[in-house]
C-alpha cells in the first residue's frame, strides 16, 4: 500500500483531483458571492421604495391631518353664527321630534332622552365621526337641490292649505 500511495502516477492524479475539487470551490464560492451581491441590492432597492413610500404616506397623513383641522375650525366657526345656531337647534328638535312619533306614547321622559340623543348626533356630526344628514336641506335648500320636476313639500297642514286657497279665491 505504501508504494501504491508513494507512486508518482498517484501523486499526479491525487493533485489533479485536488486542483479540479479547489476549482470546482472557487467556482461555487464566486457563485454564491455573486448571488449574495445580488439579493443585497434587491434587498437594498426594496428599501428605498419603502422608504419612499413611507414618507410619501407621513406627507399625505400630515396634509389631511391639517386639512381636517382646518376644516374642523371652520365648521366651528360657522357654528358660532346665530343663523347656525338657530338653524342647527331647529335641526336637534325636529330629530328628537322624529324620535318621540316613534318611540313612545308618554313625552316627558322619551323627549329629553329624544333630545340628548338628537344633541349627541349633531355633535358627532361636527367633530366629524358621523356623516351629516340634516332633515331640511330638502325644505330649505343647501348641498342637494331639489330634482327636475320635483317640487318642495309645505310646511303648512292640510287645513291650513285650504283656509289659504278659500282665502286667495275671494
Amino acid at each position: 500500500m505504501k508504494d501504491f500511495l508513494l507512486n508518482p502516477i498517484t501523486l499526479v492524479a491525487g493533485c489533479i483531483l485536488l486542483s479540479i475539487l479547489l476549482v470546482l470551490s472557487l467556482y461555487h464560492l464566486y457563485c454564491l458571492k455573486a448571488e449574495f451581491s445580488r439579493y443585497k441590492a434587491k434587498l437594498s432597492d426594496k428599501f428605498e421604495i419603502e422608504a419612499d413610500t413611507l414618507s410619501k404616506l407621513k406627507a399625505e397623513l400630515s396634509a389631511v391631518r391639517k386639512e381636517n383641522e382646518n376644516l374642523r375650525i371652520k365648521v366651528q366657526g360657522l357654528s358660532s353664527q346665530p343663523e347656525q345656531k338657530l338653524g342647527r337647534e331647529l335641526e336637534v328638535f325636529a330629530r328628537a321630534e322624529k324620535k318621540m312619533t316613534v318611540a313612545a306614547p308618554g313625552f316627558a321622559s322619551p323627549w329629553e332622552q329624544a333630545k340628548q340623543s338628537a344633541h349627541q348626533e349633531i355633535a358627532d356630526e361636527e367633530a366629524g365621526k358621523a356623516a351629516p344628514r340634516t332633515l331640511f336641506q330638502r325644505f330649505f335648500g343647501g348641498a342637494a337641490p331639489a330634482e327636475s320636476g320635483e317640487q318642495v313639500k309645505s310646511l303648512t297642514s292640510p287645513a291650513e292649505a285650504s283656509k289659504g286657497n278659500s282665502a286667495s279665491a275671494r
